[in-house]
């Protein structure tokens, strides 16, 4: 028969105590223990990628090449994996007549994940289609790529680029589709591909079949407006939202890079723009 030795001042009824109360304790830490920690990203990032018609098969290899390219970037990766989660969520649309998701969301964390996925962009099948259909776009992210999020993300940006306006969709399916996302708390970032600075958009353009190819609105004699006019006016939105043009398709590389950080980096009080109003970012 074993013998309990007590210490001064220890009673056997004590000693019963303080070990009920150390099994409570280790059975407490193992069960919080065991409970999974949920992931969360700091952004959910969407690439929206214009393919229509416009864009030949040069023009769409300096695209892949440029997203590549910017994911590569020691700054860009260091915006990325820097946030208080440490991770982001990117997705990338391809989008003309259709939107279609050409890399389902992948999670960005490390050096590693970041050159995986430009690899991956630089060797995408190519994509095309005649019309450009922003709003069809706008719709199938929100009902579609946006709602498959694998998990939480602090913030959701999309972030549009192309080389013109929507000739596919009324102006009030336009307008219907791009609020219905800035109401849902994402906000979207214009990164139009600028030739001509001085050329007013949409004159004498079709709408795509289904729309009894009527002639879109005039915007030559009502708004005046350049292709980085209309991007300001109708694709950017919510907070913290802004425009980055490129001077053309050489230097759709040079934007993006300087996209992708300046997004990101809206995480960062210290470097966010003020009062998160929408504006034009200066290129650098």
């Amino acid at each position: 028969m074993s013998t309990l030795f007590l210490l001064p001042g220890l009673t056997r009824a004590r000693v019963a105590g303080l070990i009920a109360i150390s099994l409570f304790a280790g059975t407490a830490w193992k069960s919080r223990a065991a409970q999974p920690v949920e992931a969360v990203a700091d952004v959910a990032l969407i690439v929206s990628v214009d393919v229509s018609e416009s864009v030949d098969d040069a023009r769409y290899q300096l695209q892949m090449d440029g997203i590549a390219a910017a994911l590569e970037d020691p700054s860009v990766i260091a915006t990325f994996t820097s946030g208080p989660k440490g991770r982001v969520l990117l997705a990338m649309v391809v989008w003309a007549d259709k939107s279609e998701l050409a890399v389902p969301w992948v999670q960005i964390s490390n050096t590693a994940e970041a050159v995986a996925v430009a690899d991956r962009v630089r060797h995408l099948k190519r994509y095309g289609g005649e019309f450009t259909c922003m709003a069809r776009m706008f719709q199938n992210l929100r009902e579609s790529v946006i709602a498959d999020l694998p998990m939480k993300a602090s913030r959701v940006v999309v972030d549009v680029s192309g080389d013109g306006v929507d000739n596919c969709s009324s102006y009030d399916a336009m307008g219907e589709t791009h609020d219905a996302l800035i109401k849902s708390g994402v906000t979207i970032n214009g990164l139009p591909i600028v030739e001509d600075h001085e050329r007013i958009v949409g004159a004498g353009a079709y709408r795509a079949p289904g729309n009894s190819m009527e002639y879109l609105r005039r915007l030559e004699a009502e708004e005046q407006l350049t292709l980085e006019q209309w991007y300001g006016k109708y694709v950017m939105g919510g907070e913290f939202a802004f425009i980055l043009p490129a001077n053309g398709y050489s230097d759709f590389a040079r934007a993006m890079r300087q996209k992708f950080v300046t997004e990101i980096s809206a995480d960062d009080p210290g470097r966010r723009p003020p009062h998160g109003r929408p504006h034009r970012i200066a290129q650098r």
